[in-house]
């Protein structure tokens, strides 16, 4: 395996546009604090890489080539300025793709202050969650049931996304943390009434 390659977001992250005119909100906010921010949607300040590592896209760079949020890909080289990655999931499975750093900020309203990061929109990705596994064809797929699945379909959703039923396998807990063989599948009674 080859030696890892840290990245660092480019410069220092900085407040936006908006934000920089404002001297009370600069203020309590150094590069060295918004670069420690860690926000969901946004890469880290620090990405620690090595080849063949899996990694997910943090937004849409090109949907024309399979190449949206939430696409799972797999590290093949590190360069200065580019890495380059293999797509492992989907229609587009085995293509090869270069992906260079991006000025991205975060689309959260309720996050207090207003910055941008440029680095690589990815994040390493051993897992992902049931939402972001949304479209996506995987031969193994392992779910971590601690307590019932929340939403609407999510667990069909979770289940749908193997491509054949021995590369399922399934923990569930039930209330007081000990295992168990079902779960509930929350569905909304009001959707099946107008069937």
């Amino acid at each position: 395996m080859d030696e890892e390659r840290v990245y660092y977001s480019s410069s220092s992250d900085s407040l936006t546009p908006d934000e920089e005119n404002d001297t009370f909100a600069q203020q309590p906010y150094s590069p060295e604090i918004l670069n420690g921010l860690k926000v969901p949607g946004v890469p880290n300040h620090k990405l620690v890489l090595k080849r063949g590592v899996p990694i997910m896209l943090l937004c849409n760079m090109d949907q024309s080539k399979g190449l949206c949020n939430g696409t799972r890909l797999l590290v093949e080289r590190l360069g200065e300025h580019t890495i380059e990655a293999r797509i492992i999931t989907g229609h587009y499975f085995g293509s090869l793709t270069y992906i260079a750093r991006m000025m991205i900020a975060p689309t959260d309203k309720k996050i207090a202050v207003k910055f941008q990061r440029r680095q690589f929109p990815i994040a390493v990705c051993f897992a992902m969650t049931i939402n972001k596994s949304q479209g996506q064809s995987l031969s193994n797929v392992g779910l971590y049931l601690r307590k019932p699945v929340f939403t609407h379909g999510q667990l069909y959703l979770a289940v749908s996304s193997v491509t054949n039923k021995n590369g399922l396998k399934v923990i569930i807990l039930d209330e007081k943390g000990k295992d168990s063989t079902t779960t509930k599948n929350v569905v909304y009674k009001e959707v099946l009434r107008s069937i």
